[in-house]
């Protein structure tokens, strides 16, 4: 159970950290980019100031966004009963409750979902276009090694991330079904971020290290 005040906030601040994860991940995607193509100049390229800038891009769009996509969703009337077919208050899930016109509302969601998941996948794409192409050029196997490792954990996180995304957001309403929205919803709201952490930190060589050690004594400790 949940208020109409509590439903419009959670559908807001969720509407948020999602459009920031969006561009988060491109945001990383050039950052990618800058050291592997431009590892001379990558100190002066991706300054503290450049990534404090990002940052709050990132965030500015995030409000940005859901303040026009919760707006547009709770201008509309609702039915009495107001069952939400979903485990928390998202705008597909909301929005069949309406008694309303909701077509343009509808129309809105896929426009700007649409727009926010393919900006930030072209930035990705053509980030990695020129990262795949500087490591081509490299003939040394080190090299080769090290811009794998560099951009594997990332590549991981976006392909997690926006293919259950726009499973969800980037598809007519008349497509939708709410059991495979849900199944899709559990990862990127939580298995994702989960998985996140591990992702990124397994890069890390003493992490790597680590996480050996443990294995190594958790299999020790099976054998005695």
């Amino acid at each position: 159970v949940i208020s109409y005040n509590a439903c419009a906030a959670q559908m807001f601040f969720f509407a948020v950290c999602a459009t920031a994860e969006c561009y988060f991940l491109a945001s990383v995607a050039y950052d990618r980019y800058a050291a592997v193509c431009k590892p001379l100049h990558y100190t002066t390229m991706m300054t503290t100031s450049v990534y404090a800038r990002l940052a709050i891009g990132c965030y500015v769009i995030g409000f940005l966004n859901a303040s026009i996509q919760t707006g547009d969703t709770f201008c509309l009337s609702f039915f009495m009963s107001k069952l939400i077919h979903h485990f928390f208050c998202d705008i597909p899930a909301v929005m069949p409750l309406t008694c309303s016109g909701k077509h343009i509302s509808e129309l809105i969601l896929l426009l700007i979902s649409s727009f926010n998941v393919f900006f930030a996948l072209f930035v990705i794409l053509v980030s990695y276009l020129l990262i795949f192409n500087t490591i081509l050029k490299t003939h040394s196997g080190e090299g080769y090694q090290k811009a794998l490792s560099t951009c594997g954990s990332h590549l991981t996180a976006v392909l997690l991330f926006y293919g259950t995304a726009m499973i969800m957001y980037v598809q007519p309403s008349s497509s939708h079904s709410m059991d495979t929205d849900k199944n899709a919803a559990v990862f990127y709201t939580m298995v994702i971020p989960m998985l996140n952490p591990t992702v990124y930190s397994l890069r890390n060589n003493k992490v790597k290290r680590a996480f050996k050690k443990a294995i190594e004594k958790a299999e020790h400790s099976l054998v005695f």
